[in-house]
């Protein structure tokens, strides 16, 4: 079976799994499981688990845990990504989704000088997390944080490298800054809502210890800046431990 499943570490005693209402309904109905077969179960907090089905209802199905590892799927870089608020929730909802498939391991949603005043679904955004967290066989599920400023968030983070994504003509090409800063195990990105971040922010995160970065001569849309330097970052550093 290729899906994978989530259940909170609650769910787990010992070697026992007993997975959530929703996702007991799906392998049941959906992908029509039977007593007997395995199906792969991840906890969020790294645990992923290979399981012996032992027992279906329409609304439970309980395993026997036959295997256990650890951090699978992860990369070997923590990344935190502050993205501002934007316009449309469905833009954020889909950063949140295409960054938890490359490897975010912590989203803060930033409020700024030129956020528009939106609020943050954060139980939908939570589910679209577990779906991309399941989709791309991830075993932990990013922490999506309160809302905050950017200078917040800089000042209070003791990440090794920390870029602000700026234009200007202090902007150190994103590869290269990386390529200075590197090895590191943790980054910290600010990327703007739409029209980016207001001067005096920018100045409060480059005091913070951030270097300002920029992403080429294309003008990109927030979310989409935000996913790039993702994958800048996650991509050449990438070891994630998968199964087999």
């Amino acid at each position: 079976m290729t899906t994978n499943f989530y259940a909170p570490p609650s769910a787990l005693r010992g070697r026992r799994v007993v997975l959530p209402e929703a996702e007991a309904r799906h392998l049941r109905t959906v992908l029509r499981a039977q007593e007997g077969e395995e199906m792969v179960v991840v906890d969020g907090e790294g645990g992923w688990y290979r399981a012996r089905i032992d027992h279906l209802t329409p609304d439970q199905v309980v395993g026997t845990i036959t295997e256990q590892r650890e951090d699978v799927g992860e990369p070997a870089i923590e990344v935190t990504v502050g993205l501002g608020i934007l316009k449309k929730r469905s833009r954020f909802e889909t950063f949140v989704e295409k960054a938890v498939e490359l490897g975010v391991r912590r989203i803060v949603p930033l409020r700024t000088r030129r956020t528009e005043r939106n609020s943050i679904r954060k139980d939908r955004l939570r589910s679209v997390m577990v779906g991309a967290m399941k989709q791309c066989r991830r075993s932990w599920l990013p922490t999506l944080t309160a809302p905050q400023s950017p200078e917040s968030l800089a000042s209070a983070s003791d990440a090794a490298a920390e870029f602000v994504c700026h234009s200007g003509d202090d902007a150190v090409p994103l590869h290269r800054a990386a390529g200075r800063a590197r090895p590191f195990d943790e980054a910290l990105v600010l990327v703007g809502p739409e029209g980016g971040f207001a001067d005096s922010e920018v100045e409060a995160a480059v005091s913070a210890g951030g270097t300002v970065v920029s992403l080429g001569p294309r003008r990109l849309r927030a979310e989409t800046a935000g996913l790039a330097v993702l994958q800048a970052l996650i991509g050449p550093a990438a070891s994630e431990r998968a199964p087999n």
